[in-house]
């Protein structure tokens, strides 16, 4: 895979992650998810889909994923 991971991974407080299983871990999320979005514009565009089209499509897709629900302090998990 030729796209590679951001640097440094900003943590809410702005500060870069430096936990190293934190960044392993969102290293290979970004490795599975670079194969995955390849897969699919390869496939889409092997069945006739527009390239230009599909990137949009899959842009829009990362644009409409909902917020992660977390848990608030001091509720029950």
């Amino acid at each position: 895979m030729s796209f590679a991971p951001p640097a440094g991974w900003p943590g809410a407080d702005g500060q870069p992650l430096a936990c190293r299983e934190k960044l392993k871990v969102l290293a290979e999320n970004h490795r599975e998810a670079a194969t995955m979005l390849q897969d699919l514009l390869e496939d889409a565009v092997l069945m006739g889909v527009d390239e230009a089209a599909m990137r949009r499509i899959l842009a829009q897709m990362v644009l409409e994923i909902p917020a992660p629900k977390l848990a608030k302090k001091g509720s029950a998990a």
